[in-house]
């Protein structure tokens, strides 16, 4: 793992963490096509680290209002809406860990990109989350755990589907993605105390992918708030149809990068 391809992989986790896009899809993506091995438990970790900072620093005073008020409904409803993804982890573990690979990548992309279609075409209104919506838009999370299956994509589309505003239901959101990437974080962080760190990685490259990510997560956020202010997410749904019928085709004809 050199320099460049910590800035890229940095770049990639940031970028499409919060564009309705799959992180982990692109990330999967990526590395096929440029040959770069499993980068390891340590630089995944801090890359998630530094999405997680820019969510600090985006949402920061709804985080402490938060942590002011523990037992208020904000709280409850991130609770809700993180339980399918936790269930889902602990029934389907081996499986979700075995989509990794790339096996289900286009199907990923080809999925998003329904899922994008069909809840551009409405309009929600409503700018209160329920614990109703929270619940369904955890069971969209939990789905997206699959790579080239867009987190933020599909739980946004989850509240638009339950009559959800628009800039309300990508807030709620990416507020959903903490308890997730904490909860990804600590457990790549048990592996990393028993497994121990990777030799081939130096320090530098992986702190400079962290900062990367940082960055462009925050400009992610920020732009994602723009776009569903003023329009769907159909461009989004067209990108992920083109990228996941080309996956397709090289995993089932091609065979050049799968």
């Amino acid at each position: 793992m050199n320099l460049w391809q910590a800035i890229l992989l940095g770049l990639v986790q940031g970028l499409c963490e919060f564009l309705p896009v799959s992180s982990s899809g692109h990330l999967v993506l990526f590395q096929t096509i440029l040959g770069v091995d499993d980068p390891g438990i340590l630089l995944d970790t801090l890359l998630h680290v530094g999405t997680l900072i820019a969510i600090f620093v985006a949402f920061w005073k709804d985080i402490w209002a938060m942590i002011r008020r523990p037992l208020s409904k904000p709280v409850y409803l991130l609770v809700v809406a993180t339980i399918p993804a936790v269930i889902a982890t602990l029934l389907l573990g081996d499986f979700f860990e075995t989509a990794f690979t790339g096996e289900f990548l286009g199907l990923g992309f080809l999925a998003t990109s329904v899922i994008l279609f069909v809840s551009g075409r409405r309009q929600g209104h409503r700018r209160e989350v329920t614990y109703a919506d929270a619940a369904v838009m955890g069971c969209f999370q939990a789905f997206a755990i699959l790579p080239g299956v867009s987190r933020s994509g599909s739980t946004i589309s989850g509240g638009l589907l339950r009559g959800v505003d628009r800039e309300e239901a990508a807030r709620f959101s990416f507020l959903m993605s903490i308890p997730a990437i904490l909860g990804s974080v600590v457990l790549q962080v048990k592996d990393l105390v028993t497994g121990g760190i990777e030799t081939s990685l130096t320090l530098g490259p992986v702190i400079v992918g962290m900062v990367v990510a940082a960055l462009s997560s925050l400009a992610a956020i920020k732009l994602m708030l723009c776009i569903v202010r003023r329009t769907n997410l159909k461009w989004f749904a067209l990108y992920t149809a083109v990228l996941g019928v080309l996956v397709c085709l090289d995993q089932w004809v091609f065979h050049i990068f799968f």
